[in-house]
């Protein structure tokens, strides 16, 4: 399981990377693995401010569909929009060409309540 040690992690297998005030989120490798073969990414809320934990969007796999949550309060000022032709890049490189939406945060004192990659591995090798 590929938990890079440079992102900050959220009870829900959401990953964020902070530059300056810019928050990079996508889901986990652990999230993309429990939830199958991505067929659809679905973001409604571009340059929309959204309180921390309400939902952003959603992820639609063969089996299912699970919602994403906003990791920080902030505005949603960008969607990788090459998502919408290869949402299998989620499968593939969750870390990477698999990202989902920048967010410019409101409040990083909120990072405080989230995950290291070492408490983040104790979440999902302890279920």
């Amino acid at each position: 399981m590929n938990v890079p040690e440079d992102l900050i992690y959220t009870k829900d297998h959401e990953w964020i990377r902070i530059d300056n005030d810019i928050a990079t989120i996508g889901i986990t490798d652990f999230a993309q693995g429990e939830l199958g073969d991505i067929v659809y990414v679905e973001i409604e809320t571009l340059n929309q401010t959204l309180d921390a934990e309400t939902v952003f969007g959603s992820v639609e796999a063969v089996k299912t569909v699970s919602d994403l949550f906003m990791p920080l309060s902030g505005e949603i000022i960008e969607f990788n929009e090459a998502l919408q032709d290869t949402p299998e890049s989620v499968n593939e490189d969750p870390y990477g060409d698999g990202w989902m939406v920048k967010v410019k945060c409101t409040d990083l004192t909120q990072l405080e309540g989230l995950l290291d990659a070492k408490a983040y591995k104790s979440i999902i090798t302890t279920g």
